[in-house]
């Protein structure tokens, strides 16, 4: 997590050691939350919900918030608490009309802009620059996506024509990755998708891609 979620995190660690000398839970239900305003001192401003601390880890941005880390901020919040309140935050700003919503990213959830409204980011900062592939390298891409980690060799044998420029073309563009065989002799160069791959398609995970019999229907 970056420094500003642990400034962040202390300085609700603060208001709630103010408030108490316990460190704060989550509640089982309305009712601890019922208790704890009609405890709380008339004069001093009640510390932020739990739901509200996870809204504003995610408006920290940094790192995808996962339930662990979530967990380990808020003490007492589960997984199940952190999918509620993932939840109850995502009915409200549909609700309210939002133009943001928390969405899955890798591990974890991040809020990002609705699709309808990432082209006004766009006006205000400048679209991305429109970047072709070659169908060579496509093919290139397409094979170390389904076979990584993959080697040169292994890629060079299967189009039957040398593709060292290509996959340097695509480790520059952030789309494959340097990696290592974790059981080869020695220390051969291999190569696997990066994360900006999975932004860029769409995908979750490489679980997402599709599967050799799907392609064979298209």
């Amino acid at each position: 997590m970056s420094e500003p979620a642990e400034d962040l995190r202390k300085s609700y660690a603060s208001l709630l050691r103010d408030r108490d000398s316990t460190p704060a839970e989550v509640g089982t239900g309305p009712a601890d939350a019922a208790v704890g305003r009609q405890s709380a001192p008339q004069d001093s401003p009640a510390p932020p919900s739990p739901t509200r601390i996870v809204e504003a880890l995610l408006f920290v941005g940094g790192e995808p918030l996962t339930a662990t880390r979530a967990g380990e901020i808020i003490r007492g919040m589960s997984a199940e608490q952190f999918t509620q309140a993932l939840d109850g935050l995502n009915r409200a700003y549909r609700r309210q009309g939002r133009p943001y919503a928390i969405v899955p990213k890798g591990d974890g959830y991040v809020l990002a802009l609705r699709s309808k409204h990432r082209g006004i980011v766009e006006k205000v900062f400048g679209g991305p620059r429109e970047a072709r592939l070659s169908n060579a390298a496509v093919d290139v891409l397409a094979l170390v996506a389904y076979r990584q980690p993959a080697t040169r060799g292994e890629v060079d044998n299967l189009r039957g024509a040398d593709s060292t420029p290509l996959l340097r073309q695509l480790v520059r563009r952030g789309l494959i990755q340097v990696v290592y065989r974790a059981d080869a002799h020695e220390r051969e160069v291999s190569y696997g998708t990066s994360p900006r791959f999975l932004e860029l398609f769409g995908l979750r995970s490489l679980d997402d891609l599709p599967r050799v019999q799907d392609l064979q229907v298209l």
